[in-house]
């Protein structure tokens, strides 16, 4: 599936190249989908291009050729319809998907949303909402598991008991239940008995958030 922007990067380049007869420039198509560096193209038209839906053609300045499009978009297809990111639409609400978050050993903390997903709107009309992938099994006895993503609730505190996404010396995030005990001391507890509890005072805790649900694929 196509984030938006993405979607709407692919078509203006589909409906450039019919129109003209070349791909339009990076500050063209900068322009049209509304970002303000060169690099956020960079980065769709690499997106697009591992997907399979357009072609860099070497040795040749300006030259993309799209290989395919959404087929519900062959023949009906206007740039105006397509959802902004952090739009909802009837039935469904967009979140950003800030990458990976261990469920074990702590990571490096995720700074920029690589992607956007689509949740029911259903599930929460909430803009407050991000999701994370989870990665490692220290949390397979809560029922969250390696491969699933989970849906985080932006907070900066939690009660004891809850599964929070922690920040570690602001640059390591981990999924944990939070346990805080007397004075300074906090534990990250794991729910998985062949993983160590991560115990750190709580000036080396920043809470970003509460875990909200949990969404799964099956192969």
């Amino acid at each position: 599936m196509l984030t938006p922007k993405q979607l709407k990067l692919l078509m203006y380049i589909d409906e450039f190249i019919k129109g003209h007869g070349h791909s339009p420039s990076f500050e063209e198509m900068k322009e049209a989908i509304g970002l303000k560096s060169k690099s956020g193209i960079h980065v769709l038209l690499n997106s697009l291009e591992e997907r399979g839906f357009i072609r860099k053609m070497a040795h040749r300045a300006r030259a993309l050729e799209v290989i395919k499009i959404p087929e519900k978009y062959e023949n009906n297809f206007h740039m105006e319809n397509i959802a902004n990111e952090n739009e909802t639409t009837e039935f469904s609400l967009m979140i950003p998907l800030y990458g990976k978050i261990a469920a074990g050993t702590p990571i490096e903390a995720i700074a920029n949303p690589s992607e956007y997903i689509y949740i029911p709107k259903s599930f929460s009309s909430s803009s407050e909402l991000y999701a994370l992938t989870i990665e490692g099994e220290s949390m397979i006895d809560a029922g969250i598991f390696d491969g699933d993503t989970a849906i985080i609730r932006r907070a900066e505190q939690a009660n004891n008991g809850q599964i929070v996404v922690a920040l570690v010396d602001n640059e390591e995030a981990t999924l944990k239940v939070l346990d805080k005990k007397k004075g300074d001391e906090v534990w990250l507890l794991p729910c998985n008995k062949d993983y160590s509890p991560i115990k750190l005072t709580k000036d080396r805790l920043k809470i970003q958030g509460v875990l909200y649900g949990i969404v799964r694929k099956y192969s």
